[in-house]
């Protein structure tokens, strides 16, 4: 570690500082009274650090979420005491759920009143314990720069997550020495034996029939290339999770698509007869397995993760490599044979060819407007998305060529993400178009963070997929409750296009098939915040689906239904 000469700084000179050390850009936040001293020197680093003045602190928070996922860096927001800093809850916990590497600063009450139910004090260390993967509370002034640099260290090594430091007052205004110090490289610590490595080649060696199953780990680690030349070299099909969309591209002809509750038969009947289940960064989810006792029950499980503790968590492995993704694929490559194994991925190749993803072409449908959104955009933008049909519609027909264009809270489900996401998207990565898909139902939980995209000016494309109900909960209520609608139906006099003029952005209704890609091709030519609202049908459903408890063998689309 290199360190400079040393200077006396107020604490909040001192973040400033160590937010410049760890080579952040841009911030996101809402201030209040107890992080004034902060933001006061916001005012005087502007030249150097951007601040982006959300309308809620949930939604700096996933603007924060969505700069880190699609640029890789550490994302930051502030908030600050009391409810500003329990507004940032959400957001922590959907970081942490997807592993997003996040510093999330905020300011309490001075030392002195700590304790005492001052006026808006909370214990956010302790109420964000369990979303975190560390949380500090600094109260001298002297340990505010090293706790900020180890902030940044946890957040971004092994398996990342969100870091929350919590700041007295009294600090933020007190004086000490201050250094600089060049951020060391992070060491993670080898977890893996050269026995793992041999056993892990030999299951591979042996299989007649192996599968890839790619998480969200594949993008963090930045092992796209290796995952092709893995996955080519055994000549094995590929699928993807939620979080995993990108790592490996759909256009390959190795792609099966999503695995899971809304994944492609060809992927769930593939992974259920395969002889080895190769799982890379990902955890296993219940929304990717379905029923665990009858999940791959041909296979031996080979499971390569950074975090130990997802080992044989949710499902029993045959063999297992603790390390990141990228690493152990490069060590592994080498020493593998290439082959073929054409019975087998003929077969397959003959589930996609049979199952077809596919929707009613004669109406506008939200698959429609995500294929010519991806025809338009020539699959090169930033998608993120809220949560529910819309999410798997995206997560069906985009195809994500590349790592980090597909931004969408897997773990927590969170809705209301996406638009927040899409503006620290675009805001770290401006050389993209950047569209956030929403159903209306999401879009009218954090719809205020338009007029964050337009004070600052910051193109996003806001589609709302508008069907007038929660539509996933009430494909449920369809599928599962003999269609008893409690509390679903959203048929109110909310009109999204003069909501989104009055917040300051260009508005366009769709109502049919001819206007969606005049509307895209507006909106993106616009280079503004623009709203597009698409009218579709309530009772269209997401297809293919496996029922909950079912195994995923026994994924059914409108066909088997009759």
């Amino acid at each position: 570690m290199r360190k400079e000469k040393n200077m006396e700084l107020t604490g909040s000179q001192i973040v400033m500082e160590c937010l410049l050390e760890q080579g952040v850009d841009t911030v996101f936040g809402y201030p209040g009274g107890t992080i004034l001293n902060i933001y006061d020197e916001l005012y005087k680093y502007s030249d150097r650090i951007k601040h982006v003045l959300t309308s809620h602190e949930q939604g700096a928070a996933h603007a924060a979420d969505g700069y880190s996922r699609a640029t890789g860096k550490v994302g930051v927001c502030m908030a600050t005491s009391g409810p500003g800093a329990t507004n940032l809850v959400t957001g922590i916990a959907t970081a942490y759920m997807d592993s997003v590497p996040l510093v999330a600063i905020t300011a309490n009450v001075n030392l002195p009143l700590l304790g005492k139910d001052t006026f808006q004090e909370v214990d956010i260390a302790g109420v964000t314990m369990p979303i975190t993967k560390h949380g500090y509370i600094v109260k001298d002034v002297t340990k505010l720069a090293d706790t900020l640099r180890k902030a940044f260290a946890i957040a971004r090594s092994g398996r990342p997550g969100p870091v929350l430091v919590d700041i007295t007052k009294d600090v933020t205004a007190a004086k000490c020495a201050f250094s600089h110090v060049t951020p060391p490289m992070i060491e993670v610590p080898k977890r893996y034996t050269d026995k793992d490595i041999e056993t892990a080649v030999s299951l591979i060696e042996k299989s007649k029939k192996p599968y890839i199953y790619a998480g969200g780990g594949v993008v963090i680690s930045g092992a796209s290339k290796e995952l092709a030349d893995f996955a080519h070299k055994i000549d094995a099909p590929v699928c993807d999770t939620l979080m995993g969309k990108g790592g490996f591209d759909a256009n390959d002809p190795l792609y099966t698509g999503m695995i899971g509750m809304h994944g492609t038969k060809a992927s769930n009947l593939g992974v259920s007869e395969c002889d080895l289940l190769i799982a890379l960064g990902a955890r296993f989810s219940d929304r990717v397995i379905g029923n665990a006792k009858k999940f791959a029950p041909r296979a031996k499980i080979l499971h390569i993760d950074i975090d130990p503790a997802e080992i044989n968590k949710n499902i029993r492995t045959d063999a297992s490599v603790i390390g990141d993704v990228k690493e152990i694929l490069s060590i592994i490559n080498p020493k593998l044979t290439a082959r073929t194994n054409p019975a087998w991925t003929e077969h397959i190749a003959e589930l996609k060819e049979k199952y077809p993803l596919k929707y009613d072409t004669t109406k506008l449908t939200c698959p429609f407007v995500i294929e010519k959104l991806y025809e338009v955009t020539k699959g090169e933008a930033i998608i993120t998305t809220d949560v529910g049909q819309h999410q798997m519609w995206a997560a069906q027909y985009y195809k994500y060529s590349k790592p980090r264009t597909f931004l969408s809270s897997g773990g927590l489900g969170t809705m209301g993400y996406g638009l927040g996401a899409s503006i620290g998207a675009k805001v770290g990565r401006p050389d993209k178009i950047v569209c956030n898909i929403g159903g209306d139902g999401c879009f009218r939980m954090n719809m205020n963070e338009l007029a964050t995209a337009s004070r600052s000016n910051i193109p996003i494309i806001q589609i709302i997929i508008n069907n007038s109900v929660l539509g996933m909960v009430r494909q449920w209520q369809t599928l599962f409750y003999d269609g008893r609608y409690s509390n679903t139906v959203l048929t109110d006099k909310v009109d999204y296009c003069k909501v989104a003029e009055g917040l300051g952005c260009t508005a366009i209704r769709v109502t049919t098939k001819e206007e969606v890609v005049p509307a895209l091709t507006r909106a993106i030519e616009m280079k503004a915040p623009v709203v597009i609202e698409c009218v579709i049908d309530s009772d269209d459903k997401v297809f293919p689906m496996v029922s909950p408890g079912a195994a995923i063998s026994d994924v059914f689309d409108a066909d088997d239904l009759g």
